[in-house]
């Protein structure tokens, strides 16, 4: 099996949430939550948080995790992952958001079986979602896939239009060949992820396929001081349901 490395991007300034790596969760700090949760995967070899703050890369050494120091320059997570990926082995890298504290190895294990296939460059992750209401937030990314599973768009609008039962929601973890990954950032973005802000329709504008694997992990990322309650509340299930 091809090694697997995960790297997860945190940086401290946030627009609606400063300082939120750093903000405890039932007693330990966001980041060491995910860390944590990457950790269970049987597939990654190692996991690296890649941060441009020296309060997070002492936290993250401090219970014992492995952490570099990226350019505070970075657009995006997707580019202080490719830094921190320059200075790895593993011919593949997931890309761990820094703001899933309930992530478990379950969907990483997903994503680093589809890129044993040296012929798909990227993989991500989707959970099929009943509750159609959902439909019509922007905040709620939907994926449609062809038939062999492989992604034909995102989009912050309902599609497929007139959805019956279910529709794809999109989990935004990613998994790249790591030669893809470092060349990502010298794509040119087009019309279609300018209009839609999502930086996954670059890879699709410029004709590479992304593999999504479905999965059933809950969703619940942390945006704003009140999703710390809301993350808490499942913690507390997962550990006493």
């Amino acid at each position: 099996m091809r090694l697997a490395a995960g790297i997860i991007p945190a940086r401290y300034d946030s627009t609606r949430f400063p300082g939120k790596p750093l903000r405890p969760i039932l007693g330990k700090p966001m980041i060491q939550r995910v860390y944590e949760g990457a950790r269970t995967a049987r597939s990654l070899s190692r996991v690296i948080v890649a941060t441009d703050d020296e309060r997070i890369l002492a936290a993250v050494r401090g219970f014992g995790g492995e952490a570099v120091l990226t350019s505070p320059r970075h657009p995006s997570g997707t580019e202080r992952v490719a830094e921190a990926a320059r200075g790895v082995s593993e011919p593949i890298i997931v890309n761990i958001q820094g703001d899933e504290p309930l992530i478990e190895g379950g969907p990483i294990d997903g994503l680093v079986a589809a890129l044993q296939d040296e012929d798909v460059p990227m993989a991500s992750a989707m959970v099929r979602t009943r509750d159609l209401g959902l439909m019509g937030d922007r905040n709620i990314v939907k994926v449609v896939v062809d038939r062999r599973g492989f992604a034909l768009y995102f989009s912050r609008a309902p599609i497929p239009w007139d959805a019956a039962g279910d529709f794809l929601r999109h989990v935004g973890i990613y998994g790249y060949q790591r030669e893809f990954l470092l060349g990502f950032g010298r794509l040119t973005p087009g019309r279609l992820e300018r209009d839609e802000k999502l930086e996954q329709l670059r890879a699709l504008e410029n004709g590479f396929r992304i593999k999504m694997i479905e999965t059933s992990s809950p969703l619940l990322s942390v945006d704003v001081p009140a999703d710390i309650i809301k993350v808490e509340d499942a913690l507390r299930k997962r550990t006493h349901g």
